[in-house]
């Protein structure tokens, strides 16, 4: 049995019942499942050369908390390789609030730049943890930058309390879970989005519960399951292919649509 199977637990939604952070084995195990990632990308890496490839649209990454443009590296590497025109955020390691303003005006500033170094076109979101509740979060303020969002592993659709990492946010971030501004940030996360969204998530989650981690296939939401612990997600060969599939699948609705 593997390492996502022994520490696996349900993360089904129960009626009437406060969804519970994983358990405390998933939790100890997020490290030693890095290593695996690693190992894992290493042996698979070429293998990848077969993902769709993309159209050159405009991709923005934005890293998990407490990391930074360089946990990402990986990602841009891929991507770029795909045929597409990846932006680090440049906003230093991701401490919430404290990195991109109250109101997220400093990442709203940052996407706007990368919408102008584009030639106008809008921008794809990809964000990693609260990279991504980050990146929801400024899709529903300026639909206008932005042209779809991919969340990995991100705990927007549920409370903090369904996470083992609630104390280490407010730290990190100086807000405390339960201010109005925190939870009103969360809740704005949570509702759906004008364009399409995609979430990837995980039931071995070490970190995070993975059914606040989606909300479902819905209209323009679509959740796909992975198998993966919380650290290195975005490092895992079956998420970089579902995210070039993922894109490779948005490119193909827009052809559509405009024919």
């Amino acid at each position: 049995m593997d390492g996502d199977a022994m520490v696996a637990r349900s993360d089904e939604h129960v009626s009437g019942a406060e969804p519970q952070p994983p358990s405390r084995a998933a939790y100890y195990a997020e490290l030693p499942r890095l290593a695996s990632a690693l190992g894992e990308l290493a042996f698979s890496w070429r293998g990848l050369s077969d993902a769709p490839r993309g159209d050159m649209r405009p991709v923005l990454l934005l890293p998990g908390l407490a990391n930074g443009d360089a946990s990402m590296a990986v990602m841009h590497r891929f991507l770029r390789g795909r045929g597409y025109r990846t932006w680090r955020w440049r906003l230093g390691v991701n401490l919430g609030v404290r990195s991109v303003g109250r109101d997220v005006e400093r990442l709203i500033a940052r996407i706007a730049h990368v919408h102008a170094a584009a030639g106008g076109e809008k921008v794809t979101l990809i964000g990693v943890s609260l990279g991504g509740i980050l990146a929801r979060v400024v899709a529903h303020r300026r639909p206008d930058l932005v042209r779809e969002v991919v969340t990995l592993s991100s705990p927007y659709a549920g409370p903090p309390s369904a996470t083992n990492v609630w104390r280490h946010f407010e730290w990190l971030t100086g807000q405390k879970v339960g201010d109005a501004a925190a939870r009103a940030m969360l809740a704005e996360a949570a509702m759906p989005l004008p364009m399409p969204a995609t979430s990837i998530w995980s039931r071995s989650d070490g970190f995070v519960n993975g059914a606040i981690c989606h909300e479902g296939d819905r209209g323009d939401a679509r959740a796909i399951e992975v198998a993966s612990n919380h650290i290195g997600v975005h490092l895992r060969p079956q998420v970089l292919r579902a995210i070039a599939e993922t894109l490779a699948r948005d490119r193909s609705q827009s052809g559509s649509l405009a024919r």
